[in-house]
């Protein structure tokens, strides 16, 4: 039973992208969250990554992710340029027309809105060629940009048809950025929402969100922000929002476990997100849910 319109990320799981993308495949998934790692770490090649890929039926959601891009100058802008160049290549090759740009931590990039906006439009630029959309994130620990509401203004200040949004609930929820902003934003404009939960209640300083972000985060359903993150959801819905939903759950116990069984668990978030709270599909009969969320 394929599973419309969501997604897991490679870095959920453990061992080979083959045996990732079969255990993705074997569980209903339809489409794949790459990373850079997939394709240069693959002991064949990166070309080799692309073909398997390509070969595993799956849909490239997107491909992640060019860091500390913008807001340079001199030769840090010049060298970041060549960088993202070769990313949105690696992109273009596997056919995914997404790629996720995080908002600069670096003490070398510039503050100023205005730069950070036109140095994304520059990259979008770049990127008109080969197809691709640029998706940009507002990490919870940027430095200067670390609100989705931020990032949005961004993204209208670079005003660029292929320049938009990716929202992350776990930014959202550690930076605990009110969720109405949600309705301010086109719904045209967001090109990815990246989906996870994790198991506290607050990530007060930047290092603790990082950790949290890169080792403990869990599926949608799991977690302490259930409530929230159905908010998420139906708001971008009712926004007009009809784009991937994809699972980004860094978790260090999930690495150990065998792929099937962690396939398993991002299927029954998925399975609940469709049906009990988008209401994609009517309830079947002793359907196992992580949770029941009342509408």
């Amino acid at each position: 039973m394929s599973i419309q319109g969501f997604g897991m990320d490679t870095i959920s799981l453990a061992g080979p992208l083959e045996a990732k993308l079969d255990a993705m495949r074997a569980a209903g998934f339809d489409q794949v969250m790459l990373k850079a790692n997939d394709l240069v770490g693959h002991p064949q090649g990166w070309r080799a990554a692309v073909a398997a890929v390509k070969a595993s039926g799956l849909r490239g959601t997107g491909f992640q992710v060019l860091r500390d891009f913008e807001g340079l100058s001199g030769h840090l802008h010049h060298y970041k340029l060549d960088i993202a160049k070769t990313m949105l290549e690696m992109c273009a090759a596997l056919g995914c027309d997404v790629l996720l740009a995080c908002s600069s931590t670096s003490t070398h990039a510039s503050t100023e809105l205005d730069h950070i906006a036109r140095d994304l439009r520059k990259l979008a630029m770049l990127a008109i060629p080969h197809g691709i959309r640029i998706a940009y994130e507002g990490l919870s620990w940027g430095r200067t940009v670390n609100e989705y509401t931020t990032a949005w203004d961004v993204v209208c200040r670079a005003d660029c048809p292929n320049l938009g949004l990716c929202f992350d609930s776990f930014h959202a929820l550690a930076a605990k950025t009110p969720l109405d902003g949600i309705d301010e934003i086109d719904p045209q404009k967001i090109f990815l929402v990246q989906l996870s939960d994790f198991m506290w209640q607050e990530a007060r300083t930047f290092e603790e969100r990082m950790a949290t972000a890169r080792t403990f985060r869990v599926f949608p359903g799991e977690g302490v922000h259930t409530a929230a993150v159905v908010e998420m959801v139906r708001r971008l819905d009712a926004l007009g929002y009809d784009g991937d939903y994809s699972f980004e759950v860094f978790n260090d116990d999930y690495v150990q476990m065998p792929l099937p069984m962690v396939c398993e668990r991002a299927e029954r978030s998925a399975q609940w997100l469709a049906d009990d709270v988008l209401r994609r599909a009517a309830p079947q009969p002793n359907q196992l849910r992580l949770r029941r969320v009342r509408g």
